[in-house]
């Protein structure tokens, strides 16, 4: 299998593709299902995204890209093969943000990306997945620093990544906060670390996971409950309903078997989400997201053996 495709778990890693330019992301895509047309033809699906945003995406000890949008995108894989062939593979390209991530799909020159924030604003250029996963924008900060409070953050600096949610939310939250601009969030929080910043205002689910990959124990994520709830899903361009299709069936099978407790599925979440993983989050917690993002669907109906996913 090629450098830059996506492989099997078991003894294999998940390659990067290089990618120079955004103009490097190869033809644009524009007509009804032309994403998969073109994967009939060139025997790939393009999936870019920021390498650096765990615990959606991070780089392994040996240089090969994880983490839970990595472990998603192999089930989207396997579901093409089904679909389309066993020539047909995804292959990872690393951008360098979520605005540069999503303006690659709207354009047609990249066909997937999972972990973007759902906006009504990027609803209208690409077309959005089941949702993945749950967050939103909070404030990371030195502990006993800011506390979260809109009046706690006047005239201070907050770093915010160019044309983020965080970017355009900060100026209504407090007018006279000073935005700090940067490229991407990881520039953010090390402008954090070095103290040039007195917070970071962007997603929580990535600055927690950037604060347990830097062992940043000196910072806190404040407040308790995000200034603005989102979900996070999986972007295709728009008008190709047979990758959308497929994409949402692996993104099913993967809650459905979670719920059902098998190791697989179980371990596609638990390093990133469960209790002992990145995000720590209570294991009830991530089961009733899934339940309730697979009832909107269908009929839940799990395995009568099945146990219970474990951390």
């Amino acid at each position: 299998m090629a450098p830059g495709s996506l492989r099997s778990r078991r003894g294999r890693a998940l390659a990067l593709g290089s990618l120079a330019c955004l103009c490097c992301l190869g033809v644009p895509a524009r007509a009804a299902d032309a994403v998969l047309q073109q994967a009939s033809t060139s025997g790939e699906v393009l999936m870019v995204g920021p390498a650096d945003s765990p615990p959606l995406i991070r780089m392994g000890p040996k240089g090969e890209p994880e983490g839970y949008a990595v472990d998603l995108a192999r089930r989207i894989d396997r579901q093409l093969k089904a679909e389309l062939g066993e020539s047909v593979r995804i292959r990872f390209a690393p951008v360098d943000s979520i605005g540069v991530t999503v303006e690659a799909v709207a354009s047609g020159r990249a066909g997937l990306a999972c972990g973007v924030p759902f906006s009504w604003d990027r609803e209208k250029l690409v077309d959005f997945s089941l949702p993945i996963g749950l967050s939103g924008l909070r404030l990371l900060t030195g502990s006993g620093g800011l506390d979260g409070s809109p009046a706690s953050l006047a005239s201070q600096p907050i770093a915010v990544v160019e044309g983020s949610l965080g970017a355009g939310f900060l100026g209504s939250l407090e007018p006279t906060a000073r935005a700090v601009r940067f490229p991407t969030l990881p520039q953010a929080v090390t402008a954090l670390e070095q103290k040039k910043v007195a917070g970071v205002l962007g997603d929580a689910n990535v600055l927690a996971g950037l604060r347990h990959e830097r062992r940043l124990s000196g910072l806190a994520l404040v407040p308790e409950q995000p200034y603005v709830s989102y979900g996070v899903g999986c972007i295709v361009p728009e008008n190709n309903s047979r990758l959308l299709n497929v994409v949402n069936l692996a993104i099913a099978s993967l809650f459905q078997g979670y719920l059902e407790g098998r190791p697989d599925a179980v371990a596609s979440v638990a390093p990133w989400f469960g209790p002992t993983g990145v995000l720590e989050l209570p294991a009830d917690r991530v089961r009733a997201f899934f339940e309730s993002v697979l009832l909107t669907r269908e009929g839940l109906q799990l395995g009568a053996s099945a146990p219970a996913p474990r951390p």
